[in-house]
């Protein structure tokens, strides 16, 4: 069988920022058309750092209204110290990531060898929320800093350039226990602020972030 060879000056395709190619009914066969709703816009990894800051209009970063939903992947993320607190700030225009927040927290827990009571595999951490609170959120407690204990997760952030609504966040955390144990933690809340959020920030409670990447994507409305 023959193989049909294209001329590629004879496609008559624009390129379009965030489309893809597609193909149609036109003598030519292509396309432009819309890619993925996903769209990575900025990686940042750890080595030995204090924190990881997304601020918008820096270092490409976008964290406005370009897009109505952005979603924070972690992966891998290693204390240098054992039973770190992984963390969370928002900023609201200032240079202090302190922007008030309303969460909840719950948290389900398993040992390796299967030995904790079952008091400890659901319970809600009232340790770890925040009531109109200033501080850095809790996204996992206690992750071991040994060479396999790590956490991961995602984080969304909700329309962060409203000046109308409050700015809601949802995220679930994967997370190695120094003591030997999976936890799987659930945290929701909102930043009760009338400004926009233009800048998030990971950090443990103590200790450096030692390795690990965080990605930041938009999501498009269609």
């Amino acid at each position: 069988m023959a193989i049909s060879k294209f001329n590629y000056n004879s496609f008559n395709v624009t390129p379009v920022a965030s489309k893809a190619l597609a193909f149609d009914a036109d003598a030519d066969g292509f396309t432009t058309a819309s890619g993925s709703s996903m769209i990575l816009i900025k990686t940042l990894t750890a080595s030995s750092s204090a924190t990881l800051s997304f601020v918008n209009g820096s270092s490409d970063v976008v964290l406005d209204d370009t897009y109505p939903v952005y979603k924070f992947q972690l992966i891998n993320i290693h204390p240098a110290t054992d039973g770190a607190t992984l963390q969370v700030g928002f900023r609201d225009g200032s240079t202090a990531y302190d922007a008030t927040k309303t969460t909840t927290k719950f948290r389900t827990y398993h040992q390796e060898d299967d030995g904790e009571s079952s008091g400890d595999r659901f319970t809600y951490q009232a340790g770890s929320d925040l009531a109109q609170g200033t501080g850095f959120q809790e996204l996992s407690n206690s992750t071991g800093n040994a060479g396999d204990e790590v956490s991961s997760g995602e984080l969304t952030l909700f329309n962060p350039s409203s000046t109308t609504f409050v700015k809601h966040f949802i995220a679930r955390i994967s997370s190695v226990h120094d003591g030997s144990a999976m936890q799987d933690h659930h945290i929701a809340g909102y930043c009760n602020v009338t400004a926009a959020i233009d800048a998030v920030q990971f950090k443990f409670g103590s200790g450096n972030i030692d390795a690990g990447v965080i990605k930041l994507y938009g999501i498009a409305d269609s």
